[in-house]
């Protein structure tokens, strides 16, 4: 059996690259919603039925589990899928946990950035609420960085000047940690890392996703031999298309170039 990953675009590739170290010789399915994608602006509810259409077509190919690797739709949508469905649901949500842990005795402030509706929703606010004792968070919204990355465009001459001016609303020196909270941004690491002081950590919740994914798929004895396939669907239908699956070699191209592998 195969292993579902599932987001609103391509941002969760960047959760599967991490998992592939981790479970290399597992087969992966990938679905991207990309005739709605982004999830972002959109309605609760109107987001919500999508996200049920892709996993219920995820789960009809026969997998193991789904990874929603996507922060807006664990946000929306996780228990309800969980209570739904019986195989292992993977969540994911903005690393706000290590970053706090990291930050709090450091005098230092953590900035949380995301789409506008993961940092709205209330399962983001529990969990500061729950961990932020010393009020240390603060939120910022990039939703151009989605838009930037579903087009491929990683040119610093484009991006750069819209995330310094986003960012140029905090003082970075009195921040420890930005949280990438959206898979999407994690394409812009190395944007970030120009802008920001050099003690400022860059965390995501993409490597602890993908060992939880290990963790729970042996605790279920689900572990299956396989090659490191992944077959890709753009919203239902199955990319066979070879200019749109060098997109996704692309993808993987700059993830490779950002973490020096």
């Amino acid at each position: 059996m195969k292993i579902g990953f599932f987001d609103s675009g391509i941002g969760g590739i960047t959760v599967l690259y991490d998992t592939l170290k981790v479970l290399p010789n597992e087969d992966y399915i990938y679905y991207a919603d990309t005739e709605n994608v982004p999830y972002g602006p959109k309605p609760k509810d109107e987001v919500r039925k999508y996200i049920f259409n892709a996993v219920d077509f995820i789960i009809k190919q026969g997998v193991s589990a789904v990874v929603i690797a996507c922060n807006t739709a664990t946000s929306v949508a996780i228990e309800d899928l969980r209570n739904t469905y019986s195989i292992p649901i993977i969540g994911m949500e903005p690393a706000v946990k290590p970053a706090v842990e990291i930050n709090k005795d450091m005098d230092k402030r953590v900035l949380v950035t995301a789409t506008a509706l993961t940092l709205k929703e209330e399962k983001l606010h529990n969990l500061i609420a729950k961990l932020d004792n010393e009020n240390i968070v603060d939120l910022l919204p990039l939703p151009d960085l989605v838009q930037f990355s579903e087009k491929l465009e990683f040119d610093e001459e484009v991006v750069l000047p819209y995330l310094k001016e986003q960012l140029s609303k905090y003082d970075l020196n009195s921040y420890g940690t930005i949280v990438l909270g959206c898979t999407h941004f994690s394409y812009f690491k190395d944007m970030f890392r120009k802008l920001a002081p050099s003690h400022v950590n860059l965390i995501d919740g993409n490597i602890g996703t993908a060992t939880n994914l290990k963790r729970t798929l042996m605790e279920t004895d689900s572990l299956n031999k396989g090659n490191g396939k992944i077959t890709f669907y753009n919203s239902g239908v199955k990319v066979t298309d070879i200019n749109a699956l060098h997109r996704y070699d692309k993808l993987f191209n700059r993830l490779s170039i950002i973490n020096g592998d």
